[in-house]
């Protein structure tokens, strides 16, 4: 074995070895500086204001606008940096992850740890955790006047658009983070694994060419990749690039702003989102250990499309050899239900719904369950009906109560 071999052999696995302590040191302060008060996915206005009115004078919390149905906005500064960094959540209401993960890094930020002194030091934070207010009490994805502020960033015809467009003109961001949450039912393409973050530099034509703006943002995704995959190792995505310039990051990509869309997707059983979370902040804390300057190189485009695709290949439950009775023949299916989300009494509950009947051979279930070619029984049918709920029995004697097996 020549010396050379032994060398280089040892600087790698010494670089791999480094490399994991970072990941895990980045998990052990998520898990630290998690925010206990925001637990579940209902996460709406009354959730944080004790939260903004505990921050310490390092934050400088203003009102700047209202929903609506006039509650208020706000907006988080911190830091003194030259670098200037807006970033928003909570544009759909029901989407609140990243809100988790904003008031965990709030935490941290709070701290004397000397990685949250650098971000202050050389970072200007502008933050707006919950944008949709309104959305987020009704826990709906558009705004009390049923609009998707996605799609409202070119005409900003509502209220919580306006002050977004208003906050970015008077800030003049160099970076936009989007914070965004996506559905259970994507996964990686060519791994079939949960998507539990994607990321996306959005274009800003048609044909979703590459410009130094979206380079500078595809610079800071492949930091916070290479930090994630070695935690969540293929179950980071990318998300489509599609342009439509009414969706908020095109618009801001066009107005010359790099912008990162950040979506919080599924970890195995966490359905609370309360893992994920983690890795938002642990995709936060890297994106600031990144050199800003000199970011154009050859290989940034090559690994950024390296990052594989979000796919939709996912349902919450996977049902497979079921047999049924269909106009008195006999034929064994496989069939797919999905969670539908709904607050009822103040709290959020799950409802198992049968979503698709098909061979299902292109997805996976996050729970799959092998009936054994089993009857299917439910309500006196035996056959699955599409929007009903998933609560049936196979063969009369094992029992499914919302997508679950109970004996």
């Amino acid at each position: 074995m020549s010396y050379i071999y032994m060398f280089t052999n040892v600087k790698n696995k010494l670089f791999t070895f480094v490399n994991q302590k970072k990941a895990m040191d980045y998990l052990q302060l998520a898990t630290q500086y998690l925010e206990s008060k925001l637990k579940g996915k209902y996460i709406y206005l009354d959730s944080i204001l004790p939260l903004l009115e505990s921050l310490n004078s390092d934050f400088e919390i203003t009102q700047i606008g209202k929903s609506v149905q006039e509650r208020a906005i706000y907006q988080v500064k911190i830091g003194t940096g030259r670098i200037k960094i807006l970033m928003w959540s909570q544009m759909h209401g029901n989407e609140s992850t990243t809100t988790k993960g904003l008031f965990d890094f709030f935490n941290f930020l709070q701290s004397d740890n000397k990685i949250a002194k650098r971000i202050k030091s050389e970072y200007t934070l502008l933050c707006i955790p919950m944008l949709n207010p309104d959305g987020a009490f009704f826990y709906t994805r558009e705004n009390a006047n049923k609009v998707d502020l996605n799609r409202d960033a070119f005409n900003a015809s509502q209220p919580e658009m306006q002050v977004l467009r208003k906050v970015y003109t008077d800030f003049q961001p160099d970076y936009c983070y989007n914070l965004h949450d996506q559905r259970t039912l994507f996964g990686t393409e060519g791994f079939n694994l949960p998507a539990t973050i994607s990321f996306l530099s959005p274009a800003y034509n048609a044909e979703r060419e590459y410009n130094d703006v979206r380079l500078k943002a595809i610079h800071i995704i492949n930091k916070m990749y290479k930090a994630l995959q070695l935690y969540i190792p293929n179950q980071i995505g990318r998300f489509d690039d599609s342009y439509n310039v009414n969706c908020t990051g095109d618009y801001f990509t066009t107005q010359n702003t790099p912008t990162i869309l950040f979506e919080a997707g599924h970890y195995a059983n966490d359905y609370d989102r309360d893992k994920v979370r983690k890795y938002i902040f642990i995709a936060f804390l890297s994106s600031f250990n990144v050199s800003y300057e000199n970011v154009i190189v050859d290989n940034n485009l090559i690994n950024y499309l390296n990052i594989s695709q979000n796919n939709e290949c996912f349902y919450d439950f996977i049902y497979k050899n079921v047999k049924i009775i269909d106009n008195n023949e006999e034929k064994i299916i496989n069939f797919a239900a999905q969670y539908n989300e709904e607050i009822q009494d103040g709290k959020l509950k799950f409802i198992a719904i049968i979503t698709k009947i098909d061979d299902l051979q292109d997805f996976k279930g996050h729970q799959e369950y092998n009936c054994n070619n089993g009857l299917f029984s439910s309500n006196g049918m035996n056959f699955p009906v599409l929007g009903e709920k998933a609560n049936f029995y196979i063969n009369n004697l094992t029992e499914f109560l919302n997508g679950v097996v109970i004996n």
